[in-house]
């Protein structure tokens, strides 16, 4: 997701350095931003002169010294991995200006956690935002037991500038939308697994039913099947067996059947990352 958040930042008319410890996951996600921002010219949602400057706003690296070195905003995008998070937080603590805000794009761990790795709580939020970035509407803020007003302010004006708008909430599990998709995947995986109705027509009940955008299964393919199991499992930790997921979502992870970017996971995919 940290190239799709790359690209409306730029949109938004920031300066940014994209980080990535590969190479080559760099230049995929400029790839994919340079893709995206001329599909957006093509469909007349962008002139081409924006397209151009968003491009000429983001460079890249592979050295965190360098990319974090002289920001005024930080945004962790990392694989959801508290000990990983933890780690990139510190470093990104050590080489970043002391008035640099960090935030972090995790949907469930504890902000106040994340705080604590660093030396400045107090300028550490999470800023959950929601894929693909470019097209969801919404950024969620958790704000850390540290967390100063001034971060807050600052972390909302960023965001509406992105053209997004906000909910704010207190630093608890899953925080609000991932406690909620965090349930809604866990029963769908359940009437799956149970025979109860198809994939499809479990996805299509939620999106003509309930007015969803995607469906639950459709949504944890793009989430990732092991992003989503994570989740569910770290929920379960903190908030009971209700949370519990499948045998049949666990096989799949354990099999290499993520989604979208394996090619196959709930659905089949014409190849990965399609």
């Amino acid at each position: 997701m940290g190239h799709g958040i790359a690209q409306v930042a730029a949109m938004a008319g920031y300066s940014v350095l994209l980080y990535d410890v590969s190479p080559d996951a760099l230049a995929r996600g400029l790839e994919q931003i340079h893709w995206s921002l001329d599909n957006l010219v093509r469909k007349g949602r962008l002139t081409e002169q924006d397209a151009a400057d968003a491009k000429g706003r983001i460079g890249t690296g592979t050295s965190l010294a360098d990319a974090v070195g002289e920001a005024d905003l930080v945004i962790e995008a990392v694989p959801e991995n508290l000990e990983l998070k933890l780690q990139v937080l510190a470093e990104v603590d050590r080489l970043a200006p002391r008035h640099a805000v960090l935030t972090s794009n995790t949907s469930q761990f504890s902000i106040t956690r994340l705080g604590a790795a660093t030396r400045r709580p107090e300028r550490v939020c999470g800023m959950h935002f929601f894929n693909p970035p470019v097209l969801m509407k919404l950024v969620e803020i958790a704000r850390g037991a540290r967390t100063s007003d001034e971060t807050h302010r600052l972390v909302v004006e960023v965001s509406r500038r992105m053209g997004k708008e906000t909910v704010t909430c207190k630093d608890s599990p899953g925080f609000i939308t991932t406690r909620l998709i965090g349930l809604l995947w866990v029963e769908a995986m359940r009437i799956l697994e149970e025979g109860v109705a198809s994939a499809e027509d479990i996805d299509k009940a939620c999106r003509l039913g309930l007015g969803h955008a995607m469906g639950p299964l459709e949504t944890a393919d793009l989430s990732g099947l092991d992003v989503a199991y994570a989740i569910a499992q770290s929920l379960r930790d903190h908030l009971g067996e209700r949370f519990q997921t499948t045998a049949t979502h666990r096989n799949l992870v354990y099999s290499g059947a993520l989604g979208r970017k394996t090619g196959k996971g709930i659905y089949e995919y014409s190849r990965p990352g399609a």
